[in-house]
């Protein structure tokens, strides 16, 4: 076994994902979206709502737009080297990617004369419209307090899925009450609320496809009942960063996180498998289906 050669040379971008979570009947539920098959990035997969950072998503400090200042929005990301402008940049881009992909919409009206309308924000967007600009027309105050920092998963120089790399800090967030999710029919193409481990499941018999970080992030979700314990679970400590290092065994590839031996990073940032073998175009533990949710 060898470490993989580098296949990109760019340097991460910076980008925010949010994993929207509904408690139903069978157990808690998570929202994934289907990437359109000609996207160019991770076409067909199914994905957490999310995107790169954009200029717009940077707001001033004090911005009557936002329900925490900028320094308490870099406290709860906890990350080291990173200013509190990017720290809730990195909100906001959750928090518009969000409404752009699925149509939820966590805000609140400035003054309580006003109606919070998360189909006619989202009209607005997709009529054109920047980001702060709908927010100021509905006098919009985005709910960063519903966001709670989740992970943070860093694209290896020698990706499996993809040439490009990206940054990403992916939140968790209780979906909200009254609105529903609907994928835009352009960079997505379906909606999916499912239990996590009924998706790996999926996955599993290939009914849908995944890529490594949703299939580690459900697997991590799958050991919680209900979506009260992942918010707990997601305040109570800091958001593991991971960056999987790629080794390939003969025609075998071999994605491994903190913790596995192979790794650089010898303190384990996850639960369950510390890597998952690429074989058959499926990801799996060496131990089997199974050891995700060891």
């Amino acid at each position: 076994m060898h470490a993989a050669p580098p296949t990109s040379q760019e340097s991460p971008r910076d980008s925010a994902s949010v994993v929207l979570l509904q408690d139903g009947a069978a157990g808690m539920q998570v929202l994934l979206l289907r990437r359109h098959a000609k996207a160019s990035n991770m076409a067909g997969i199914y994905v957490f709502p999310g995107g790169k950072l954009e200029r717009e998503d940077h707001f001033a400090d004090g911005s009557t737009h936002l329900d925490q200042p900028l320094s308490t929005l870099a406290q709860q990301l906890s990350e080291d080297g990173t200013t509190p402008a990017t720290a809730a940049a990195l909100y906001v881009a959750a928090l518009r990617e969000a409404l752009e992909e699925c149509g939820l919409l966590l805000a609140e009206p400035q003054t309580a004369d006003r109606v919070l309308d998360a189909s006619d924000a989202r009209k607005r967007l997709r009529g054109g419209q920047a980001f702060t600009n709908m927010l100021e027309t509905l006098a919009l105050r985005l709910q960063t307090r519903a966001l709670r920092p989740w992970s943070r998963w860093i694209t290896p120089v020698a990706p499996s899925m993809s040439t490009r790399r990206f940054d990403t800090r992916f939140f968790v967030a209780r979906a909200p009450a009254g609105q529903v999710a609907r994928h835009d029919d352009e960079e997505t193409v379906d909606t999916l609320w499912i239990a996590p481990r009924t998706a790996l499941e999926q996955y599993r018999d290939g009914a849908i496809d995944l890529a490594p970080p949703q299939i580690m992030s459900l697997a991590h979700l799958a050991r919680y009942a209900s979506v009260e314990q992942v918010l707990e679970a997601a305040s109570c400590r800091r958001p593991p960063t991971i960056l999987p290092q790629a080794f390939d065994d003969g025609e075998t590839r071999v994605i491994c996180y903190p913790g596995d031996a192979r790794h650089a990073v010898r303190e384990r940032a996850l639960p369950g498998p510390t890597c998952l073998q690429y074989r058959e175009r499926r990801f799996f533990p060496e131990k089997g289906f199974d050891a995700l949710f060891d």
